[in-house]
């Protein structure tokens, strides 16, 4: 028996039952239990102290940092009466993950006596080592000091795994010169511009502007899981998060029976528990379904202030991975774990908020709602002129692999508005105030027992990258393992840029003038701009065409989609609004395509040795096989055309192998682009999937896609 073969048995021989017992769980209690939240900070903390913190929380104002230690005392007395012994600043570098370096309460007092502390200096500011982390050039790697500071927006919570409980203290990170070298303090900054514009754009229209602005973010996260004695058998996988190799089983999703279908117990127990460590967490995990695809699935949260939901969806991705582990199981946050089937994406569903006024709500009558056209055609304005800047927040190594294909949109950046959205849009453009016929509809389905049904303004389209979908902007194209910061930072900056302008002219228009003036600008912007509006299908060619007449650029790879990263008028708008200084912007260009170069590097190397250690040897000894029964048959008189025609096949699959196999080795060892480098892994994998098929079952080394996707 081969190692497959044995983990396929070990798999077979669970005896894993899952309680049909009742098990209390009060969810309201837990719910944020480790999370020093408000209702925490307001039993823990004095209350002029909780007073003046909530100012800067709900308002932005700058903490008083005489206040400082009474947090930091209070914050470390709630931890270590839950059970922490260690704090960290916990911050997003610019890398896949967060980072974090422990530091015990302890403070030794001589005499073997110890006490516990935590200064408000501790809490503000830390110094991890910074030398490791990438900059893009923005410091040298002897210059190790780095520096962390608190984030008060984004309340402490503890982390427990294994059973060991860690307060971990949200915050930003930047080097000893006071450069960014992190995704929060970005996110942070274009926040903050937002909000201030659309205030401006507010009073414009004669409302009240002192409510705190408010950007939100709901993230959709796909993932797949497999069971972990399959996982440890492919390398591939393990290293890459992706198959290398792999031939297409005869059943994947075709017949999209496990969209939304019953949900496996093992698989349930998993969904529960990590629920409940997201609950305890303060994160508002709501739904949990099966995708797509075979061993696919996702979670999703309620909205929350956007800055908090990526730190949250953060924790999500690496609660995933832990409680997988717990269960037997490993979770694949890759873009595009198998070719062929459907990939992983996270939607990024993004919507601003003044008060309690969502300037994306169209109301009843999207007609009369000014602010809502005005919302949108500034969105519309900033999609069209920033397209290029929307995917570089999308390009990875993985999303490559799956942006125009199952369920992924296009590289090709376009809007999907819907019937009647488009109607009025189009009527902007001929200056026409008529009401639309596509008016909200109610659904007739012809069962008497339900009530009406009401029907949205617009249907879905998971074919557009940047769709409307009620009160809303979805954004299909990021991709499941990256951050929610990059993107995000992109349309908070590119959106504050469309609402500055058009708020710049309406502020010296006269009131008598107003309206015409208002008409006149989002008229304009139609005519400039409606090229990015596209409700059709994404997936089909003739899109391709007709988005090249219309002059919208096509980025199909990241070495491709980072380009704009470095374009003048580009670096100028970040600088403009405070966002990103040059080098800081250059920087992660330089991060982002050499984490590219090294992804793909590592793939090649991977694939050529799996293909040289673990499929060639298989195949030579299929082929040993072959030739014996072919020299057994001839001894035995027996006509051996069939068994001839067999072992030729595979001898020919097996010298077209080694070829390919020769020339991705020589190209690892010239540093090929990376171009070649996929070429040449794509034709390793073409002839070793053929092989597959034709090497015996109980030699085959490798963990097929039909045991990946289907046992566990």
């Amino acid at each position: 028996m081969n190692a497959r073969k044995s983990a396929l048995a070990k798999i077979a021989a669970r005896t894993d039952t899952y309680a049909d017992s009742y098990i209390p769980y009060d969810v309201e209690k837990e719910y944020g239990a480790d999370v020093f939240g408000l209702k925490n900070m307001e039993h823990y903390l004095a209350k002029p102290v909780y007073k003046k913190l909530l100012e800067t929380i709900h308002k932005g104002s700058q903490l008083d940092e005489n206040i400082a230690d009474d947090i930091a005392h209070a914050m470390k007395t709630w931890a270590m009466e839950r059970g922490a012994t260690h704090y960290t600043h916990w911050f997003l570098p610019l890398t896949s993950a967060s980072a974090e370096k422990h530091d015990s309460f302890l403070d030794p007092a001589g005499d073997g006596i110890a006490i516990t502390r935590f200064s408000g200096k501790n809490l503000i500011i830390g110094e991890p080592d910074a030398s490791s982390f990438p900059s893009g050039g923005l410091r040298s790697t002897f210059e190790a000091r780095g520096y962390t500071a608190w984030d008060p927006t984004s309340p402490a919570f503890i982390k427990r795994y294994g059973g060991v409980a860690t307060l971990c203290i949200p915050t930003v990170f930047c080097s000893y010169t006071g450069v960014v070298l992190d995704k929060k303090t970005p996110i942070l900054r274009s926040i903050q511009i937002l909000g201030a514009q659309a205030k401006r754009l507010l009073r414009c229209f004669g409302e009240n502007a002192d409510a705190r602005p408010s950007v939100t973010l709901g993230a959709e996260q796909e993932y797949f899981l497999i069971d972990k004695n399959l996982y440890m058998l492919r390398p591939d996988i393990m290293q890459t998060g992706r198959t290398l190799f792999g031939a297409p089983p005869a059943k994947h999703q075709q017949l999209e029976d496990h969209y939304f279908g019953a949900i496996n117990p093992r698989i349930l127990a998993f969904m529960s528990d990590v629920d409940k460590e997201l609950w305890r967490m303060g994160i508002p995990a709501k739904t949990r379904h099966n995708e797509v695809a075979p061993a696919q699935f996702e979670i999703a949260p309620v909205f929350e202030e956007l800055n908090l939901a990526i730190d949250h969806n953060m924790l999500i991705m690496e609660t995933l991975r832990i409680v997988a582990n717990k269960h037997g199981l490993v979770c694949l946050l890759h873009e595009k774990p198998f070719a062929g089937i459907n990939g992983s994406g996270k939607h990024n569903n993004w919507s601003i908020s003044v008060g309690e006024r969502n300037l994306l709500n169209p109301g009843t009558n999207p007609h009369e709602n000014a602010i809502f056209l005005t919302t949108l055609c500034a969105i519309i304005k900033a999609v069209d002129t920033h397209s290029d800047l929307l995917r570089v927040g999308t390009a990875c190594a993985g999303n490559d692999h799956r942006l125009g294909a199952n369920e992924a949109p296009p590289a090709i950046i376009s809007m999907f508005l819907g019937d009647q959205l488009t109607e009025i849009i189009d009527q902007i453009e001929k200056g026409q105030t008529k009401a639309s016929k596509a008016d909200k509809k109610v659904l007739q389905i012809g069962i008497d027992a339900l009530p009406p049904l009401p029907c949205d303004v617009t249907d879905r389209n998971r074919t557009s990258p940047f769709a409307f979908t009620g009160n809303k902007f979805e954004f299909r194209a990021p991709g499941a393992s990256q951050s929610c910061a990059n993107v995000n930072i992109v349309l908070n900056t590119i959106v504050a840029e469309a609402f500055d302008e058009i708020a710049t002219k309406l502020e010296s228009t006269p009131k008598d003038k107003f309206q015409s003036v208002l008409q006149s600008i989002l008229q304009d912007i139609v005519r400039k701009h409606k090229r990015i509006i596209f409700n059709g299908d994404g997936y089909d060619n003739a899109w391709k065409v007709e988005a090249k007449k219309r002059g919208l650029p096509n980025f199909p790879t990241t070495p491709e989609a980072l380009e704009p990263l470095l374009k003048k008028e580009n670096i100028a708008l970040f600088k403009k609004y405070g966002v990103f200084q040059e080098a800081e912007l250059k920087s992660r260009y330089e991060v982002f395509t050499e984490e590219y170069r090294k992804k793909i590097k590592i793939e090649a190397c991977i694939a050529l040795d799996m293909a040289k250690t673990m499929i060639i040897p298989a195949v030579n000894r299929q082929l040993g096989y072959l030739s014996d029964d072919v020299l057994k048959a001839k001894a035995a008189g027996i006509d051996a055309t069939a068994a001839t025609a067999q072992a030729n096949k595979v001898a020919s699959l097996a010298n077209s192998l080694s070829g390919a196999v020769d020339k991705l080795e020589a190209a690892i060892a010239a540093s090929q682009k990376e171009s070649v480098l996929i070429s040449d892994m794509g034709e390793v994998r073409k002839y070793a999937d053929l092989l597959e098929r034709e090497v015996s079952d109980d030699i085959w080394p490798l963990p097929k896609y039909s045991e990946l996707l289907f046992i566990y």
